[in-house]
């Protein structure tokens, strides 16, 4: 190859910016990055999910271990999509929104297996024969 169609291709390289040729300047799609003000948005978004939950606990405002549990799972559940949107840049038509099907399918495989693990462990429990403390204490 010559030096001139070298210096041609090298030009148009520069001129497209990633040596692609796909006129994109080397940059990825409008959505794919954060702006100061949103990142610090999740930031204190994120602060502040972090804070209620352990002055909750701290505090016992709720008192009921079982109640307190529920709110800082939920507060949990935000926080995951606090973090997913801000900081992750994750919505549904980022990479044509293969990504938000791909999260989709990945949460619905977690609950099957969450609920179905807790589903077998509960009837394991229920249909297990009791033993008397008097049984457990002569077992080998």
């Amino acid at each position: 190859m010559s030096a001139t169609a070298e210096a041609g291709i090298a030009r148009k390289a520069q001129h497209d910016g990633d040596g692609h040729g796909n006129g994109q300047g080397g940059h990825h799609s409008p959505g794919a990055h954060g702006s100061v003000r949103s990142y610090v948005t999740g930031f204190v978004l994120s602060v502040v999910l972090t804070a209620i939950p352990f002055w909750l606990v701290m505090g016992g405002v709720l008192g009921d271990t079982l109640k307190t549990s529920i709110v800082i799972m939920a507060f949990a559940a935000v926080q995951i999509v606090v973090h997913m949107i801000y900081f992750l840049h994750m919505n549904t038509k980022s990479e044509g929104g293969w990504t938000f099907m791909a999260l989709v399918f990945t949460l619905t495989l977690v609950v099957i297996t969450l609920v179905g693990s807790i589903w077998v462990m509960y009837h394991m429990d229920q249909n297990m024969m009791p033993m008397s403390p008097h049984e457990a204490l002569q077992r080998p």
